[in-house]
């Protein structure tokens, strides 16, 4: 009994030292967070990002790749193309994507001036209905969003043809 009694307050006091503290505002947090959110801008697809403090910019043929209807269960590919508008190399630093369904692959080395670079997205289609999955691309000039869109199809509910046997079954 002295056990159970000594486990339950060890618990107790486990999951209290875990507890976060009211000393912190939401407040605080959305200040700190502000400052990243207000340099995410996605350009049009013509348009240079701002010049970087560094001199970098990036200019992306498109920003959002439209699938149309794909089928259920086909991964897809996307292409996004880009150039190095500024005057000093680019370097992306990461790429990634909002969920685990979409996986990134970027240019690792860095891009020249007036040098075209290429990131590439594959979306995995498992879930029928619409989706907007967005792609963060971060690089040594600020971040762009990219976004991959469509409809997924559902599959057919059974893919084995029928069965047209001329065996009696008894």
């Amino acid at each position: 009994m002295k056990k159970v009694l000594l486990l339950s307050f060890l618990a107790l006091g486990s999951f209290a030292s875990f507890a976060q503290s009211k000393s912190k505002k939401v407040k605080d947090q959305a200040t700190t967070l502000s400052p990243a959110t207000s340099t995410v801008t996605v350009a049009p697809a013509t348009a240079a990002q701002e010049a970087a403090p560094n001199g970098t910019t990036i200019e992306f043929t498109k920003t959002t790749f439209e699938f149309g209807n794909i089928p259920q269960g086909t991964p897809v590919d996307a292409e996004f193309v880009f150039k190095n508008t500024g005057k000093e190399p680019l370097v992306l630093q990461k790429v990634s994507a909002a969920c685990g369904c979409t996986t990134p692959y970027y240019t690792q080395k860095p891009v020249a001036p007036g040098e075209t670079g290429v990131i590439k997205a594959t979306y995995n289609a498992a879930a029928p209905g619409s989706f907007n999955k967005p792609v963060t691309v971060i690089y040594n000039g600020g971040q762009v969003q990219l976004n991959l869109t469509g409809v997924v199809e559902k599959a057919p509910e059974s893919s084995m043809p029928e069965n047209k046997s001329t065996i009696l079954k008894k």
